[in-house]
């Protein structure tokens, strides 16, 4: 069974496109026994020269599903199947790079139509899809879309299994994703490992620590290093001889954990990905008519930010929304560039601080709500996550705007007071990492509970 697929991107630097449009056909070798078509919200802008190519603006994409809409979907489609695109290399590539946003490592093996081609059409004088299905006589409307690309596919791809008479060539052309025999001692070390969410640190053979990582499954994800073949996976198969393991329970904790265990162990093989990315914060400055105003823009280590980022899409996209719930300005909140009143104010949506018709009290209030919500300056707080146990919960402790510490509590026991928060909590090291750990999960997970305290 095989998914013949065409997608669509925004143009832009490589591992930072997204998905426009995505068509796929699920075909049996002989007909097409199931489809998916759809345009896709990526979130981010498109390059002019792609809306010039396919046609497809922002406009149309606004109302469109985000990929995580119609993940499921692409996953349920393809399951079982071999992914056949015209330069596969490419589609796979951007499919995976929106799955692993996602937190989910998506595999299937490929054929590349291109590459079947050449094989077993030589002598053609291109092999762009549109010259060559032309070439071939195989008809081919809507060009440079997802869907008329890919029917295309269909058609040049049911013309190759027909010439491939030995079924030799194709069979030779699957490219099945990283999943090379293992050697007897990683499956040892993957046998003894559990499915659960916690720290995991490899060692080698003198009991060094070479590798910390996190995971919400911790046998998948060593599985994972032993069978990719990128270069640094590849010298920790070398290396290792062991693997041992916290448990965490909670994502936040584990996070919190292997960032500080990174910095305190320096491991060798850890050095790419020690600080957490975060480019990006939201400030806040009060304007000349006594406005509080809501700027994204790159992290300042000088300045203090009301929370981070990891990317400037992810900022704007949080902004966007909090101006909807807390029915903030989009002038004042750098969304919508103007001298005069907003978009949202034109359609009443706004209640004109724009243009100074609301009160500049009554507009700070509501934006002091949304700073207070999103920081734990000067705010004494505990967090309690999931624990290691179903009767268990994690503790991390807040104190004055600094994070102090975490540690893990049993349901029997309320933490209500110093007495026990300081008899559970393990101290760890306050940086500009951590903060953004914190920040980041608390707007992912709004409910998650938090203790407030006046004081500690």
């Amino acid at each position: 069974m095989y998914a013949i697929l065409d997608i669509e991107t925004t143009g832009g630097k490589f591992n930072e496109e997204g998905i426009t449009e995505i068509a796929i056909y699920k075909y049996d070798g002989h007909e097409v026994v199931d489809q998916f078509i759809s345009l896709v919200n990526p979130e981010r802008d498109i390059q002019p020269f792609v809306v010039n190519l396919t046609g497809i603006n922002s406009n149309m994409l606004r109302n469109a599903p985000k990929f995580y809409e119609v993940a499921k979907r692409i996953i349920e489609i393809t399951e079982d199947t071999i992914l056949v695109a015209h330069n596969a290399d490419f589609d796979y590539r951007i499919l995976c790079t929106e799955f692993r946003r996602l937190g989910y490592e998506y595999e299937r093996p490929s054929l590349c139509t291109v590459e079947l081609s050449k094989n077993l059409i030589p002598g053609q004088v291109s092999y762009s899809l549109g010259k060559l299905v032309r070439s071939l006589g195989i008809p081919v409307t809507d060009r440079h879309r997802a869907s008329g690309d890919a029917i295309a596919t269909v058609k040049l791809f049911k013309l190759l299994l027909d010439k491939d008479t030995t079924k030799s060539i194709i069979q030779k052309s699957i490219r099945l994703n990283p999943k090379k025999q293992l050697e007897p001692k990683h499956i040892d070390i993957i046998e003894s490992l559990p499915s659960i969410t916690g720290v995991y640190y490899i060692h080698n053979s003198e009991g060094n620590i070479i590798y910390i990582g996190k995971s919400n499954n911790i046998k998948k994800r060593i599985n994972q290093h032993f069978t990719n073949t990128n270069h640094k996976s590849k010298r920790i198969q070398l290396h290792v001889a062991s693997v041992t393991y916290e448990a965490t329970g909670s994502e936040l904790v584990a996070l919190l954990k292997e960032s500080e265990e990174i910095k305190r162990n320096k491991p060798i093989y850890n050095r790419a990905l020690r600080r957490t990315v975060f480019t990006h914060a939201l400030y806040s400055f009060k304007d000349e008519n006594k406005y509080i105003n809501l700027k994204i823009d790159i992290a300042d280590g000088r300045k203090h930010p009301i929370t981070t980022f990891s990317n400037r899409q992810s900022g704007k996209s949080f902004m966007e929304k909090a101006v909807e719930e807390y029915g903030l300005c989009q002038k004042l909140t750098g969304i919508y560039k103007t001298k005069n009143s907003c978009f949202n104010y034109d359609i009443k949506s706004c209640k004109g601080a724009c243009i100074q018709k609301e009160l500049p009290e009554t507009y700070n209030q509501r934006v002091t709500q949304l700073i207070d919500k999103n920081s734990y300056k000067n705010k004494n707080m505990v967090i309690i996550d999931k624990g290691r146990d179903i009767d268990e919960r994690s503790a991390i402790l807040i104190e004055n705007g600094v994070f102090k510490g975490l540690g893990f509590f049993n349901l029997n026991y309320q933490i209500n007071n110093m007495d026990v928060l300081a008899s559970i909590i393990t101290p760890m090291e306050n940086n500009r990492d951590t903060q953004h750990i914190i920040q980041s999960y608390l707007r992912r997970n709004k409910k998650v509970k938090r203790i407030v305290f006046d004081k500690i």
